[in-house]
């Protein structure tokens, strides 16, 4: 039984650090593509665009390009389950619980590592924003 435990434990320490890296990598992304747009928030706002609407702007992006992996990764995670359905043990190749909770918590993930760059584009001034090259 000791090995079993020790192998679910390290698959479990396995996929929290894999998590870890994909909401790092996520923040990286938005917060850069953030950076780069500095100016254009900035004139957003000095037009009247409200903190609140370039924050959910920020999101909204950063769910499009989540919906695109997650769908690419949900078809991956689909089509390898049925190939590798001798492997598992207690859940079906396709079981709709397990794939419900990782779009969960993916979509979770990746909201919560955008928040934080929609937040500083959010409290961007317009004027530093069109001073800076």
């Amino acid at each position: 039984m000791f090995a079993r435990r020790f192998v679910a434990l390290l698959l479990v320490g396995f996929a929290g650090f894999g998590l870890v890296v994909a909401a790092l990598g996520i923040y990286g992304v938005i917060s850069y593509a953030v950076n780069q747009r500095r100016q254009e928030i900035g004139i957003r706002m000095a037009l009247g665009a409200s903190g609140a609407g370039v924050r959910l702007q920020v999101l909204a992006d950063t769910l499009k390009l989540t919906g695109t992996g997650l769908v690419l990764g949900m078809s991956a995670a689909w089509l390898l389950g049925r190939s590798m359905g001798s492997l598992l043990f207690g859940v079906t190749p396709a079981d709709p619980l397990a794939f419900t909770l990782a779009l969960t918590v993916l979509v979770g993930v990746a909201v919560l590592a955008a928040y934080l760059p929609a937040r500083r584009a959010a409290r961007l001034d317009p004027m530093t924003a069109l001073r800076a090259e």
